[in-house]
């Protein structure tokens, strides 16, 4: 198994290991590209940023990341200015998402123990944004998480834990407000 490899698992890690370097440098490069430019050349960019970036999804710049080929977005999704993606574990997007400005998603973590963080331990987990999210502006997302389907995470919230589906998120930590009812609900049998 490769560093890399291990670093998205979650599992110990070399972090200077020469492919998670080369991946790093690779990627600073063409961010700094990225950042200069708008579409359609910021389109070709993204393209060989991400492991994947669907059809009709507009990145706007500034935009930051660390690796970007653990980032899958998905189709018809807006990511506004100013939005970082600590990606050391995957971050997967669905498609028709909305991420306001300066919001914030990081998989990685560090130890409590002050003597494990002197050695630069980090744990990694997978952060899953599922189809249909609006995530407002200035909101941060913690490793681990998983916003459910056609959720609403509210402006200037830390999310912590997974939201379900359907409901409308906010504050620090993020608690549920209330269930979101859509007209697709109310038209369910018809």
């Amino acid at each position: 198994m490769t560093e890399l490899e291990k670093m998205q698992l979650g599992v110990e890690f070399d972090p200077d290991a020469n492919e998670i370097q080369v991946l790093r440098h690779q990627t600073f490069t063409l961010i700094q590209q990225f950042n200069r430019t708008f579409a359609p050349k910021g389109r070709a960019l993204a393209k060989k940023i991400f492991a994947k970036v669907g059809s009709q999804t507009i990145i706007t710049p500034p935009f930051l990341c660390e690796f970007g080929k653990t980032i899958s977005i998905g189709d018809r999704c807006f990511i506004n200015m100013g939005v970082t993606m600590l990606d050391n574990a995957p971050i997967t997007i669905g498609n028709n998402v909305l991420i306001g400005p300066s919001s914030q998603l990081y998989t990685a973590s560090h130890p409590l123990d002050f003597k494990k963080r002197r050695q630069w331990e980090c744990c990694n987990l997978p952060i899953v944004v599922e189809d249909d999210v609006w995530i407002g502006g200035n909101v941060v997302i913690c490793q681990g998480v998983t916003i459910g389907a056609r959720s609403v995470v509210a402006a200037g919230a830390v999310v912590t834990k997974d939201v379900a589906p359907d409901t409308l998120v906010a504050g620090v930590p993020a608690k549920m407000i209330k269930h979101i009812e859509s007209e697709h609900d109310n038209n369910i049998g018809e």
